[in-house]
């Protein structure tokens, strides 16, 4: 399944280079969820609220009345989790609060699955410098994901895993990685980072790994028409 992506700082879509310097600027929230109507989800990252500066909340509620998205950036508490499911979201994304600097934050993640359930939860798994980074990838831990993925299975219904090393550079992403995580778990894994083409999107296929893509959907290096002539992309929505 291939997810477009719509990152949200300062009410305005953008895309960010590794998480940092702000590369473009896309249509409005409203124009985007339309050229992405041929998509059965959509992947919404508040930047704002990921580094804690704000949140884009009246957006992420309309966006999620409109369409079926998966929500990420500041749930760091389960009532945060919960007014993101109460707005509409079909699933939320939770990456700091995942995490002790020891590793997985078990008391956290259970409260978590015991205030919204396990099946609506994604876990964030980004990698910088074969190291987990959280606060919007600006601080690094002592463990990879590797280490930590078979222990976070019990909390989530899947991962979003980020090579963030190659995030908007439009450089290609790390297959080698994502077949690693692959042969860790058997859950569902949503690559991002770095997507580039098409073949880069075949090759997770392959891996039975869904693509998450940002820049190179809003600099026309991929094309949405011929993304959503995918087999596969034009299935139910959930």
């Amino acid at each position: 399944m291939i997810i477009p992506c719509i990152d949200l700082m300062g009410g305005k879509v953008v895309q960010l280079v590794q998480g940092r310097e702000k590369a473009l600027e896309g249509d409005s929230p409203e124009e985007m969820l339309k050229k992405f109507a041929a998509f059965p989800q959509i992947q919404v990252i508040d930047l704002d609220a990921a580094i804690g500066t704000g949140t884009n909340d009246g957006l992420v509620e309309m966006l999620a009345r409109k369409a079926v998205i998966r929500v990420g950036g500041g749930v760091r508490t389960v009532e945060r989790a919960q007014v993101l499911l109460d707005q509409g979201a079909f699933k939320v994304i939770v990456g700091t609060s995942a995490f002790t600097a020891s590793g997985p934050n078990h008391a956290f993640l259970e409260s978590l699955v015991d205030g919204i359930g396990r099946d609506r939860i994604v876990l964030a798994l980004d990698s910088k410098g074969g190291n987990i980074v959280v606060r919007g990838w600006r601080e690094s831990m002592t463990f990879t994901a590797e280490e930590v993925i078979k222990q976070l299975e019990p909390y989530c219904s899947g991962f979003l895993c980020t090579y963030v090393d190659k995030e908007g550079m439009m450089q290609g992403t790390d297959l080698g990685w994502f077949g690693r995580l692959r042969a860790a778990t058997d859950l569902e894994i949503t690559a991002a980072g770095g997507i580039t083409t098409l073949e880069d999107i075949k090759a997770l296929d392959d891996l039975k790994i869904h693509s998450a893509v940002g820049m190179a959907i809003y600099t026309g290096r991929l094309d949405l028409t011929s993304l959503a002539a995918r087999p596969g992309t034009l299935r139910t929505r959930p």
